[in-house]
């Protein structure tokens, strides 16, 4: 049942390598179905990124919050929505699962996909260029190949969802011809527990899937349908993906975007990761007619994934809403 959860189960994405067995890819399809639809989360084991690139991109993101301020603040976000966000920046009001007033306490910087100067849609909404520290060249080199590693781990997923919903493996192909992509190096300072303050508010994602690495410090909680908060802690060699807005209607609510939150009550500072697969901002969303059952309707309405990711990005970031 949805909802329905105490712990989050660990799937080997083994089945869904290149050659794999027909057997084995069809128990991981089984795998990621139930583990979808019944808390919308899945520690992600076998995924075939390289360890030493994800360490890599670990100590890149240490080295990016170390430099000092001023030079952080030479990158502040741009209309693009790449670039530095500085501390408490960012508050999630259009969360659906929360009242959220006060912004999150972390810093970030946020990295999508490359736009080459020639792209037809360069300079369209989000399609610009990168920032990155030039005192420490090695955050972008990383950054850019550890965004080719996750985009290809995240096709390989798209392909499992599809089958998990009885599609054809390459139906969501045609919805990422441009994937929209993001990477978000964050820091979260440690954090009194003391006025309902969070290091990221209850809120679920907006978009296709999430795929997160986190250092060994904690702090993720994911909610059930009893309102218990699911401590979701770091399992070495593994990423946890959670389903986001977007899939959850392009599913009609078989897969589930489930509400977590980030509290740092260490004594640490903590550091993670997060990576969004999302499709391209011209997609039109939409629950496919051949998905449905006899009887069954589609819960939503199309909507254009660009309308809809600007539309919540303009509503939860400081720096949009003084532009506006």
């Amino acid at each position: 049942m949805k909802g329905e959860f105490d712990n989050i189960p660990i799937v080997s994405l083994a089945g869904l390598a290149d050659g794999a067995d027909p057997d084995k890819r069809a128990e991981t399809v089984a795998a990621l179905k139930a583990a979808l639809e019944t808390s919308g989360f899945a520690y992600l084991a076998d995924h075939g990124v390289p360890e030493d690139l994800v360490e890599r991109m670990r100590e890149m993101n240490v080295a990016f919050h170390q430099l000092p301020m001023e030079e952080k603040l030479k990158l502040k976000i741009n209309e693009f929505h790449r670039g530095y966000m500085p501390m408490s920046s960012s508050t999630i009001v259009t969360s659906s699962v929360a009242k959220v007033t006060k912004p999150n306490r972390s810093e970030s910087l946020m990295v999508m996909h490359e736009v080459p100067d020639d792209a037809p849609y360069a300079g369209e909404p989000l399609q610009g260029p990168n920032q990155f520290p030039e005192s420490v060249p090695e955050v972008a080199e990383t950054a850019r190949a550890y965004m080719a590693e996750m985009t290809n781990l995240g096709e390989r997923i798209a392909g499992g969802l599809a089958e998990a919903l009885g599609l054809p493996r390459d139906w969501f192909s045609r919805h990422f011809e441009d994937p929209t992509l993001f990477l978000r190096l964050l820091h979260y300072p440690e954090q009194p527990d003391e006025e309902q303050l969070f290091g990221s508010a209850p809120h679920t994602d907006y978009g296709f899937v999430t795929l997160l690495k986190q250092d060994d410090v904690g702090g993720l909680e994911v909610r059930n349908k009893h309102n218990d908060w699911i401590p979701a802690p770091p399992i070495p060699g593994t990423f946890v993906m959670n389903v986001g807005d977007i899939l959850a209607k392009w599913s009609n609510g078989r897969f589930v975007s489930t509400p977590h939150r980030v509290r740092n009550l260490s004594k640490r500072d903590r550091y993670s990761q997060p990576f969004f697969y999302d499709p391209s901002m011209r997609a039109l969303v939409e629950c496919p007619k051949e998905m449905l059952e006899a009887g069954e309707a589609a819960r939503m309405e199309p909507v254009l994934y660009g309308d809809y990711l600007l539309e919540r990005l303009n509503k939860n970031y400081d720096y949009r809403k003084k532009a506006s």
